[in-house]
Parts: structure tokens; C-alpha cells; sequence
């Protein structure tokens, strides 16, 4: 997609954002094919990349929302998502944050902790409402991938832990205006292997059981997501293989009769569809490297950094013989660097840049630091 349309993202201002919506469209279709064989319910990860495009698309194949924040609630609900398919969830939601989505009459609250349902209850009744939840239970589940992205064990923030859910209970006894209506997890993102689901469809099937002795109905399952892409082949992997993911669930998670089962799917969505493109300002000759220091930075693109992570980097305007590079960003930081002895075509001031794999957590979470302008996007 990218040489294919060089001509046009050469005349554009860089850095900048390029989504190619075909691609995106192709995995949105896949992937609610494969759940709608189960009944299965897809909530979309705004935290992911919320551009309003995007939310188009995944309004469009009839996808729900998945929020962290009031004001992700308030952007699905004004890009056209109805509240009843809205789940609003987070360690640590504000009382305005709580007090819009109870005026919304959203879908659900996901709980996380035994003061939040208080709170929740709290502000519920001052709006003479009931604040529909799902409590967050923390499986103490290993998501083997980076611990910055884990949620999922006793240790992280997230979550009710299973020791603490009988004095839960006898807490929701006390609120009248909280309606418990299912439960929630989620363990962490960026998973590539796939038995750490099925791990996980251990653990909640135990927790439904504990439910079920204590004669509790649970309407609603939601599993979370985390479903991983392949940031070092992506053209060999465009698009995640959502048969084995929800045929997985469908295979070892017991699900009760009448009960639907909810996934908060972000990344896998969104990722391969969205490439940074930078300009190489200065190459800079070292004893033992070469730097090609481009104008998109971790302002654009901070995953390296922060989690150290892979994106494959390409030259889209050089044929010449392959260098190696450390290719950087122009921050303040040394941590400014989007991958170390890279092998590109040999690369020159001018010569155009690919980060690939960013439509997930590239954009969305870019800074102004050191007081750099927001990149532009556009869409092909």
C-alpha cells in the first residue's frame, strides 16, 4: 500500500499518520465473521486509537465501545455509539467521569475495586439511577508479555483479587442502586500465545462455579482482550487469525445458557492498518554506528521508549545496498530511538521513512513535549 501511493504521501508535510482503511475494513469484517459464529459480542478498545475514522469503521461493523476514560465514553457517544453498547472501565474513574456515563445510562461499569462500587452507588442514587456493573476480577493469570502491559496478576493495580470477593458480595447486599449483572477481565495486551487464553478460560470458568454455589446469575461474561500482532513480519501478518482466538474461547470457556460472553478487542484491530512516516534530517557517521536521525520522534511513536518494543522500519525512496543504522528521533531524550542497528537501503537526508505497525497506541498517544506540534493523518 505504501510504495503504491508514494507519490501522494511524498507531497504531505511529515510526520504524519497514514491509515490504510481497506486494510482496516478487511480485518473489521474478519474478525466480527468469526465471532458472530459463537454469538460472540465485540467491543472496540478506544484506547487504542480513537480518530474519529476509525470509530466509523468499527460503528459501522456493528462493533461496541470499550472505554477507559469519561472522555473516551463521550467520543464514542458522540461518533455515533449507542450508550447500551458502551462499557465504561478503569482503576480510577473521576465522579464526573461516573456522573456522564450514569446521565448516559451506558451498558455497563466494569468495577474494580470495593470502594469504586461504593462511590458508584453513591453518585447512582443522588441521580435517583442504578449503575448496571460487571466486577473486574483479577485471575492472577500470566500474560507472558511485557510487565508494563500486564494486568493480570495479584501484583498490578487492575482488579478485584479472589480473596477479596466474598466481603464483595456482602458489600453489593448493602448498595441498592448497583446492579450486578457480570463479570470482567482482562490480562494484559500484546498476547501471542494463545494458551494463556486458554489459561484464562480456566480461571473463569472456576469463578463461574464460585458464582453458581452462591446462587448468583451472571448475565454477561467479558473476557477482555489483549489479542497481539506481528510487529516484525506484518505483510506476512496483516491480519490476526480471530478463527483460532475465538474458536479457543469457544472450545474451553463454559458458558451458561441465555449468558452472552463480551471481548474488548484494540490493538488487534487497529495496529496494521496505521504506519508513521518520517523524513531523514541528518545522517550522522559514528566508530561503531551510523545514525539516521528522522523528524518523527517518540512524540509521534512511543512505544520504543516506553516499552522498548519492536516496529519494523523501512526506507519507502532508497534501492541502494543495505547500512546499518540506529535510527532516532530528534527529542531531547536518548531513549528517543525507534530501533538500533537497522538494516536499510542506504539512507540520505530527504529519503522517506516507515514505521510500521502504529495504528495502535501511536497516535493516541502522542505528546507535545519539548513543545512539538501533532502530527497530521490522513486516510487511503
Amino acid at each position: 500500500m505504501l510504495k503504491n501511493n508514494l507519490q501522494e504521501l511524498q507531497q504531505q508535510a511529515t510526520p504524519f499518520y497514514v491509515y490504510d482503511l481497506n486494510l482496516l475494513r478487511q480485518t473489521l469484517q474478519y474478525a466480527a465473521t468469526e465471532a458472530a459464529k459463537y454469538n460472540y459480542h465485540v467491543h472496540y478498545a478506544l484506547k487504542a486509537n480513537a480518530n474519529a475514522p476509525i470509530l466509523a469503521e468499527m460503528l459501522h461493523t456493528g462493533f461496541g465501545a470499550d472505554c477507559v476514560s469519561g472522555n473516551e465514553v463521550k467520543r464514542a457517544i458522540e461518533n455515533g455509539f449507542k450508550p447500551e453498547h458502551v462499557v465504561f472501565a478503569g482503576v480510577g474513574k473521576s465522579d464526573e467521569e461516573i456522573n456522564y456515563a450514569l446521565e448516559q445510562d451506558i451498558f455497563c461499569f466494569n468495577c474494580e475495586s470495593s470502594h469504586e462500587l461504593e462511590v458508584l452507588n453513591e453518585l447512582a442514587t443522588a441521580k435517583g439511577t442504578k449503575a448496571r456493573v460487571a466486577l473486574r476480577i483479577n485471575p492472577n493469570v500470566n500474560a507472558n508479555t511485557h510487565k508494563y502491559i500486564t494486568t493480570g496478576l495479584e501484583e498490578n493495580k487492575f482488579g478485584i483479587n479472589a480473596w477479596e470477593l466474598e466481603s464483595v458480595l456482602e458489600l453489593l447486599k448493602t448498595l441498592p442502586n448497583i446492579e450486578l449483572i457480570g463479570i470482567h477481565f482482562h490480562i494484559g495486551s500484546q498476547i501471542t500465545d494463545l494458551s494463556v487464553f486458554r489459561n484464562l478460560c480456566t480461571r473463569v470458568n472456576e469463578f463461574q462455579e464460585w458464582f453458581i454455589s452462591r446462587n448468583i446469575t451472571l448475565e454477561h461474561i467479558n473476557v477482555g482482550g489483549g489479542l497481539g500482532v506481528d510487529y516484525y513480519t506484518p505483510d506476512s501478518n496483516l491480519i490476526p487469525d480471530f478463527e483460532a482466538y475465538f474458536g479457543l474461547f469457544h472450545q474451553f470457556l463454559e458458558v451458561r445458557p441465555g449468558q452472552q460472553v463480551h471481548f474488548e478487542l484494540g490493538r488487534a484491530l487497529v495496529a496494521q492498518c496505521g504506519t508513521l512516516i518520517s523524513k531523514v534530517l541528518y545522517i550522522k557517521k559514528g566508530i561503531t554506528t551510523n545514525f539516521a536521525i528522522l523528524d518523527a520522534g517518540m512524540t509521534e511513536l512511543i512505544r520504543p521508549a516506553l516499552y522498548q518494543s519492536y516496529h519494523k522500519i523501512e526506507n519507502l525512496t532508497s534501492d541502494k545496498p543495505e547500512v546499518r543504522y540506529d535510527v532516532v528521533g530528534p527529542i531531547c531524550e536518548s531513549s528517543d530511538c525507534f530501533g538500533k542497528a537497522v538494516m536499510l537501503p542506504e539512507t540520505n537526508r530527504g529519503d522517506l521513512v516507515a514505521i510500521r505497525t502504529a495504528g495502535a497506541y501511536g497516535e493516541v498517544m502522542a505528546s507535545g513535549y519539548n513543545l512539538r506540534e501533532k502530527a497530521n493523518a490522513i486516510y487511503l
